[in-house]
């Protein structure tokens, strides 16, 4: 008599908590478990389908000061290029681990299908989660679904939605490029990524280098609610470190209608 057989437990596979079915969640950015030692986690990393992941050594070149800064000067004149031929650009932001059942994915894929139609520009990082679902509504819409994403040595990790595209080595100048010309800024809940984008948006509006005229949209008050009482009454009202008015930069929605209408409010910025 054979032994019975038992199905073999894949790693990284997981179960939906309603349909019971498996599927593989998308790798994070960074490769490995957060049990990992950060000298691994936050190095570059190629993920497969399968979600298992790999680490890249650096290209050796990069470790020459001067060949850096010319890669660096070649990024942002290919970026600008690039972005001066779009028009009517809305920004997303959000996690990359937002799976297509999450809420807030929902929320993006609607909104982008919507901005879509009416003939904005939807900018993304590229990548998976609410960058997928922005992309995925605008490119669903038959609107322009933009991705730049960062570029690593083997593959890509751009979502099937983007159009046109821009790969870039260095996180600090996509991030300018994301910033760089939209007229309104969306941002949806994320993690450490996420908020880095935010602070940096609403500083430069603080300071005057960006235009206030810019809306900053955070989608989810339940999401960002503690974040927001906690800059209002302990960075505002204890230490005064920020102002009021410098608090009502963000604006908070819960809703695509609500987005919708404040975006359609804006107007088209210019390199």
């Amino acid at each position: 008599m054979k032994p019975k057989q038992t199905k073999k437990k894949v790693a990284g596979v997981v179960r939906h908590p309603d349909t019971q079915t498996e599927f593989f969640p998308e790798p994070s950015w960074t490769g490995p478990g957060p049990d990992a030692p950060a000298a691994q986690r936050f190095r570059h990393w190629v993920c497969q389908n399968n979600n298992t992941c790999v680490p890249v050594d650096p290209d050796s070149f990069t470790e020459n000061i001067n060949w850096r800064i010319f890669r660096i000067m070649a990024e942002f004149v290919e970026g600008f290029e690039f972005l001066s031929q779009l028009h009517k650009e809305v920004t997303f932001f959000g996690s990359a681990r937002a799976m297509p059942d999450n809420r807030y994915y929902k929320i993006a894929r609607e909104l982008g299908g919507r901005l879509g139609k009416e003939g904005y520009t939807i900018i993304t990082g590229g990548g998976p989660g609410i960058m997928e679902a922005g992309n995925r509504g605008a490119f669903e819409a038959g609107g322009n679904s933009v991705g730049l994403d960062i570029q690593l040595p083997t593959e890509q990790r751009r979502n099937k939605y983007v159009q046109q595209s821009k790969g870039f080595h260095y996180f600090f100048t996509r991030k300018v490029m994301l910033s760089a010309s939209a007229q309104a800024y969306v941002f949806f809940p994320g993690g450490f990524g996420t908020l880095d984008e935010l602070f940096e948006v609403v500083t430069l509006i603080q300071t005057g280098k960006m235009s206030d005229h810019v809306p900053v949209i955070l989608v989810g008050k339940e999401y960002w609610a503690e974040m927001l009482g906690w800059i209002r009454k302990t960075m505002g009202e204890k230490y005064h470190f920020v102002e009021p008015m410098e608090i009502d930069i963000l604006r908070v929605v819960d809703s695509v209608d609500e987005a919708y209408d404040i975006i359609n409010k804006t107007h088209e910025r210019t390199l």
